[in-house]
């Protein structure tokens, strides 16, 4: 039994067999890659054999998605195009309201053909008026037809130094100072009791609740326009779930230093941060969508929609400030941070909509948001929970409720 005992090694207590940690007497590093030579060989195999070559019947069908127009001037449309289907297409004709155009193809290697997950840009000579759809449709070489109806068509105006400073402007007046005027309320909330100033922070949880399902159902929507190769409902999961998990990761790491006596880690500024990151991807998506606007020549934003910006953002605000309420009140620098973070992402995301409008990137960004702001609910209902409240009582579940309700109302005077 002795020698038996001698010939094993312990590893925190439990006895390990040498030949569990060298199987078959080979290094553990030969055994790990062993199984992806064997992989690779396996398909070396089925490739040369193709022992399905038999049974495969017809050619995949063409798969051209046309994701969003351009109209640079009153006698050129501009068709973006990705071709989704794993073999070549070229564009043989194009339709106009009925009727065969000329047409040239920019961005795909001088010639009219798309390889496989390759994007072009089809412009076309066409004098168009304002206001009256533009059908058109896209013929590949077997005759295969993909349609698109551009509706009441506008000009473009492009992307220029005055466009760039109006986004910004606009930025400020929708993001930052809404975001800042809420911010405003910190005193208040700071005389606020436990109870009441739980409820201020689950009334916080339904606002970004409201933001979450607003651009959720926003990036599901997109993912129509999104081209087929990109498998666009995976990656808005992904973009959830992804954000979700990596931003739940920091958290851990800050709960691992609170653990170790880190007085900055335990603080409710951590948490405030938290939330500020989580508005302000949501607003960075937002900014997006306000800077496709004028990418595609959709520019609506009166003074009314700007002003329903505000009623929308502001109450944002005290989502922000609530976490720190009862904490030492921060130095000046801080408050300013977090209202950047939160507001200013609205000016990039115009700037990135404006530059580079993508209905992929705009439901990736979305999806950013929602995984964001899931994590940072989780966050603050640890936070009251670690103050000794209940997430569940009444007044917090009408708090939640009010918030939800709060931002669908204010909503409403972004999309009347």
């Amino acid at each position: 039994m002795t020698d038996k005992i001698s010939s094993e090694s312990t590893d925190g207590g439990v006895a390990t067999d040498e030949r569990s940690v060298r199987p078959f007497g080979l290094p553990s590093w030969v055994v790990a890659v062993l199984p992806l030579v064997l992989l690779a060989l396996v398909i070396g195999a089925f490739v040369l054999t193709s022992p399905l070559a038999g049974v495969q019947g017809g050619e995949p069908l063409p798969d051209l998605t046309i994701t969003h127009t351009t109209l640079p001037s009153e006698d050129t449309i501009v068709l973006h195009v990705t071709n989704n289907g794993p073999d070549a297409v070229t564009i043989s004709q194009v339709l106009i309201n009925d009727a065969y155009w000329n047409f040239e193809v920019e961005g795909a290697g001088g010639d009219q053909t798309l390889a496989p997950m390759e994007s072009a840009q089809v412009v076309v000579p066409y004098h168009w008026q304002p206001g009256w759809d533009i059908h058109t449709a896209l013929v590949v070489s077997d005759g295969t037809t993909f349609g698109h109806t551009i509706v009441a068509p506008s000009e473009t105006p492009g992307l220029t130094t005055d466009v760039l400073w109006s986004l910004a402007l606009i930025g400020v007046f929708v993001g930052v100072i809404p975001v800042a005027l809420g911010m405003l309320w910190f005193p208040f909330i700071r005389a606020m009791s436990n109870r009441w100033l739980h409820a201020v922070l689950t009334f916080a949880t339904g606002v970004l609740a409201f933001l979450a399902i607003d651009a959720g159902f926003e990036a599901f929507e997109l993912v129509e326009e999104i081209p087929g190769a990109y498998e666009g409902t995976a990656l808005v999961v992904l973009g959830i779930l992804g954000t979700f998990l990596l931003v739940q990761s920091v958290s851990a790491w800050r709960e691992g230093r609170a653990a170790t006596g880190d007085a900055r880690a335990s603080s409710g500024l951590w948490v405030a941060y938290l939330v500020a990151l989580g508005i302000g991807l949501h607003n960075l998506a937002e900014g997006l969508a306000i800077g496709s606007s004028f990418a595609l020549g959709r520019v609506s934003l009166g003074a009314f929609l700007v002003i329903g910006f505000m009623l929308h953002n502001v109450t944002e605000g005290p989502a922000v400030v609530a976490p720190v309420a009862r904490d030492t009140r921060p130095a000046w620098y801080h408050f300013a941070a977090l209202g950047l973070i939160a507001g200013a992402p609205v000016i990039l995301g115009g700037w990135i909509g404006g530059l580079a409008y993508s209905p992929t990137l705009g439901a990736f960004f979305l999806a950013i948001g929602v995984g964001a702001i899931l994590q940072v609910n989780w966050e603050i209902a640890g936070m009251i929970r670690t103050q000794g409240g209940r997430v569940g009582s009444a007044t917090n579940l009408l708090a939640f409720l009010v918030g939800l309700g709060v931002m669908y109302v204010t909503d409403l005077f972004v999309v009347l």
